[in-house]
Formats: structure tokens, C-alpha cells, sequence
């Protein structure tokens, strides 16, 4: 890569930590390495980051609470979770958050660098578009170059995952949108839980265009979704 990515690891075993950190440099990138959640915290406020890799189980503040906090600062930051954790409450928590990925321990070293290299490809070709690029969603302005919603009073910030589904559903306007292309193209596979992401996110696309009563982003039981536009 021409410009190192910066990420920043929260991580408290020792020695996982020291072996991503040696390995994840190997492969170009800039780690900042944070051992409880206060720190990492600390360390996001300070610097700035392409990427989070944050464990779940932290001291002084777990992931999810670290992520919220994250999120109240950037909401377009994309987050990767660790965890041992294999109960699906866990992962479904994680993605409520706004999580672009999940990993349960065991994992490799590989699946990971391939994980973190999708997800800075995706927002790298997104930050690419040009900003003449955007959608008209009844009177507002969907601008995916800059990951915003922008109406006359306001404007909504879209986390990644957000503006690739919303881009996604623009793209088939009035279309059916299959729930595995969704899957595929944005998650990368169609994983039940990452299904269960999906339909949280698009709970929250719906909230962000509810004052547009021409905008109706409509659950085709068991298919997939259709945004519908009148205009």
C-alpha cells in the first residue's frame, strides 16, 4: 500500500496483541496498541484512524461501551470486534452498535488481514466517488461520496455499512434487492448473523428518511427489500 493505514488495536492478552501488532506491520500498516478501553478511548481522541479493532472483554471499559463512545465521535469509522464470546446475543449486540465485522476467537492471522483489507477497500473507493454523485430520496440529498444524508434543516452522517446499503437499494430504486446480493456484495457472505446486521441497519435507514412520504424502503418477506421512490 502507498500510504500506511493507521489502526488502532484494543487488546489486554499480552501476547495476542503482540503477535497482530507484529504481524499486521508486517503487512504495511500503522498499529497504535491500547491494552483496556479507557486507553483505547484516549488514544481515538487523540490521533486518527482508517480502522478499530477493539475486544470485547476490556478493563476499565469493555469494547461495546468503547465503540459507543467511538461512534459519538466518528460514526464512520470502521470498527472490527474480537471476542471469545460465541453466544449470538453477543455478536447481535456488536452489530446493533454499528460494527462492520465480527471475529470470534480462535481465528487466523490471514482471515483477519483479509477482513481489515476489504473493509479499507470498500471505504477507500467510496471516499473515490466523485461528489456529483448523489441520489434524490424525495427531498433529500443522498450524497454516498461523503456518506451523508442532507435535508434543508440537517445533515445525517451514515456510518460505512449504512451508506453501502443505502447506495445499494438507490442503485435498484423500485427494484427488488435480494437479500444475498446485499449480503455478498456488502458483507462479503450471507452468514445468518450478518443478516441479522443487515436488518438493523436497515431499521435505521428507514428512521433517518421517515419524514419523507415518499421514500418507503419495503421488507419483501423472506426475498429481500425495495426502496421505493415516488416522484
Amino acid at each position: 500500500m502507498d500510504q500506511k493505514a493507521r489502526i488502532l488495536l484494543v487488546e489486554d492478552d499480552h501476547n495476542l496483541s503482540a503477535v497482530l501488532q507484529d504481524y499486521l506491520e508486517l503487512l504495511g500498516y500503522h498499529i497504535v496498541l491500547a491494552t483496556d478501553g479507557e486507553q483505547g478511548l484516549e488514544f481515538f481522541k487523540k490521533g486518527e484512524f482508517d480502522l478499530c479493532i477493539l475486544d470485547v472483554m476490556l478493563p476499565r471499559k469493555d469494547g461495546f461501551a468503547l465503540a459507543g463512545d467511538i461512534r459519538a465521535i466518528n460514526q464512520q469509522s470502521p470498527i472490527i470486534f474480537l471476542t471469545a464470546l460465541g453466544q449470538s446475543e453477543s455478536r447481535i449486540n456488536g452489530f446493533k452498535i454499528g460494527c462492520d465485522d465480527y471475529i470470534t476467537k480462535p481465528f487466523s492471522s490471514e482471515e483477519l488481514a483479509l477482513r481489515i483489507e476489504a473493509i479499507l477497500k470498500r471505504c477507500m473507493n467510496q471516499n473515490m466517488r466523485p461528489n456529483s454523485d448523489f441520489f434524490k430520496l424525495g427531498t433529500t440529498r443522498f450524497d454516498p461520496a461523503n456518506m451523508v444524508l442532507i435535508t434543508d434543516s440537517k445533515e445525517q452522517k451514515l456510518t460505512p455499512k449504512e451508506n453501502a446499503l443505502l447506495k445499494l437499494l438507490c442503485m435498484n430504486k423500485n427494484n427488488l434487492l435480494s437479500r444475498d446480493r446485499a449480503l455478498t456484495e456488502i458483507w462479503g457472505e450471507t452468514d445468518y448473523f450478518y443478516g441479522r446486521s443487515m436488518d438493523v441497519f436497515i431499521t435505521r435507514l428507514r428512521k433517518y428518511l421517515k419524514h419523507e412520504p415518499d421514500v418507503n424502503i419495503q421488507n419483501v418477506h423472506g426475498t429481500g427489500f425495495k426502496l421505493e421512490v415516488r416522484e
